[in-house]
Order: C-alpha cells, then structure tokens, then sequence
C-alpha cells in the first residue's frame, strides 16, 4: 500500500530511497497521482487505472522535470487518454472553432488565467486560424512555433498543440496527431537565486514601499506560503480571524498582523484598478526587486522558496507553527 501525503517539493526532494526494487507513494491533493521512487533515485509520476479488467500504470513523467502542479493537473487528460473509445470521423471543422472548442471543453482555469490563454492563442496561432484542422502539416505548426520569441513560451504552446490535436483525435476529426512528428523544445531549467539574505532585503525594500496596498500584498507573497495569483484574489469573507484561518489554509501569525491592519474598504483584501483584486503589478515588483539587488528575482520565486522551507502536515495547527518556525528563522 502507497504511502499517502500532501506532496510538496520539500517531502518529494528529500523521500528516502528503497534499498531494492522501489517504493510507492499517494499524494493526498489529488489521490489518484502516485510516485515511483527507485533504487537509483528515479522519481516518476503515474497514474493506475483498470481498463477492460486489466489494471494499467500510466506514466505522466519524471520529477523534477513535470513539477506537482503540473503532474496534478495532467491526471484528468492521462486517465481520458486511456479510456477513449475508437474515434468516430467527423466533417471538417477550421482550427479556429475547435480551438474554441478546446478551450471551452478541456481547459479548467479561474478567469483570469483563461483570459491571458486565450490571448496567447491568438496572438501565437492566428496563422492556424482559417485553415481546416486535418489539413494543418507539421511544416505549417513548425512555422508558428519557430517564430514565438522565447523557448520557454515556445514550449508551452507546443505542449498546448500537443494536447489540442490529442483531442482532435479522440474527437474523430483527424486520423493522426501531427505533434508526434515535432521534436521536443527543450528548456533549461531556470535557477532559482533566491537565499535567506535576498529575502531579507527584500523585505527590508517593501517595507519602504509607498503604496500601502502594494506593501502589504509583497508583504503577503512571504507570510502567506501561497502563489501570487491567490494571494491577489484573496477576499475578506474567506478570512476568519478568531481562528487565524483563510479558507481551509491557516494563517501564519505575521500573515494574521498584517491583515488585520489592512482597511476593509471592499470585497478584496488587496484592491486593483476599478475596484477589482490586483492582478499583476509587474511594474511595481519589478522596482522593489531593483533596489534590492535582486533583480530577476519573481513573485513566483518568493513562493518556492518558502514553500521549499515549509514542512507540509495535515493537521492544521501543526502546520501554523511550522509556517511560524520559517518565517521565525528566515526573518532573524
């Protein structure tokens, strides 16, 4: 039996190898991802699931290669793969509508986020538009990809092509995935320069910050131990301060001090343009990382870090004090 737990990078990072064959791990978030940890070393994402009587192990890929989120999130698409029926043919339909179709149909994501999808598509696939989806060559896909300026965007949008054309085929619209021809955009993996010095002047720049609604969201991406995006979005009817708790995630006691000093003008705690929740103050962050010294450092850097200190547990008081342990050692 699978040993079962939230994963996070810090657990997953440190797992003790078996001494023979390998060992199974679950992971609580989402119970139908598993992990292989060989002998060697070798962690890999699967997936089990019974198809016809016969119990099959699905592979999604290697850690840290595919990172948690991304594993998670693939689960849905791996398990439809594996229980397609055989694919009915269908007329013709022009890449356009069944992108939107696509999106419509397969992509689960907070608004937001669809929007900045759907403008990306556009912008990198309006070449593909008008033409009909069985038509489209891999020397026409190979074109679009090659003038996308960034390999890391590159390779997004080619995995998207990937996953856009999977359906096509479980759709019946074409015979063949045409991606399967592409080679792989390769992309470095970025290193992360973040250190407990950084953080600190980091800190140590935000306080001085000017807008007090920018302070107190940067203040936030450290004391929070969650992403920018939720961060931004978070709402004061999910705070409840007699239990120092947001949702159903603690608070640390430097997250509780900040909030409580943060006026409740709306229904956002961290307020943006019109009265929304603040989305992407790249320009603002861009500044404090400057006069830090720490300039390609990012939000998403801030998170990984801390979560990278933070000893996961699911009991919810146990896992305040690791928080308050973190910061307590990272802020000395």
């Amino acid at each position: 039996m699978a040993h079962q737990f939230f994963f996070n990078t810090y657990i997953l990072d440190n797992l003790p190898l078996p001494e023979k064959g390998f060992d199974v791990v679950q992971d609580l978030s989402e119970p139908r991802l598993r992990m292989y940890i060989t002998q060697r070393g070798v962690k890999s994402f699967f997936v089990r699931k019974r198809v016809n009587g016969i119990d099959k192990r699905i592979l999604i890929g290697k850690y840290p290669d595919i990172d948690i989120e991304d594993a998670r999130a693939k689960v849905n698409e791996v398990l439809d793969e594996v229980c397609k029926k055989m694919p009915v043919r269908r007329k013709k339909i022009i890449f356009k509508d069944f992108i939107d179709l696509y999106l419509n149909n397969k992509v689960r994501r907070g608004e937001d986020s669809l929007m900045k999808l759907k403008r990306a598509v556009k912008l990198h696939f309006k070449d593909l538009y008008d033409f009909n989806i069985q038509d489209l060559t891999v020397s026409n896909l190979q074109n679009v990809l090659n003038n996308i300026q960034g390999r890391a965007m590159a390779a997004r949008m080619q995995e998207l092509l990937q996953s856009v054309f999977n359906y096509a085929l479980s759709m019946g619209y074409i015979k063949n995935n045409p991606m399967n021809d592409m080679p792989k955009i390769t992309v470095v993996r970025r290193i992360r320069t973040l250190r407990k010095s950084g953080l600190q002047k980091l800190i140590s720049v935000i306080d001085k910050e000017k807008n007090l609604n920018l302070r107190a969201a940067f203040l936030m991406l450290v004391y929070g131990f969650a992403p920018k995006n939720k961060i931004f979005k978070m709402r004061w009817e999910d705070l409840d301060f007699n239990h120092d708790m947001w949702s159903d995630m603690p608070l640390s006691n430097k997250a509780v001090l900040l909030l409580q000093n943060i006026p409740q003008n709306c229904e956002w705690v961290f307020t943006g343009i019109g009265r929304s929740h603040l989305t992407d103050p790249r320009v603002a962050w861009k500044r404090v990382v400057t006069v830090a010294g720490l300039p390609d450092v990012t939000m998403d850097d801030v998170h990984k870090f801390l979560m990278h200190a933070l000893v996961w547990d699911s009991d919810k008081d146990k896992l305040r004090e690791n928080m308050n342990e973190v910061l307590s050692d990272l802020l000395l």
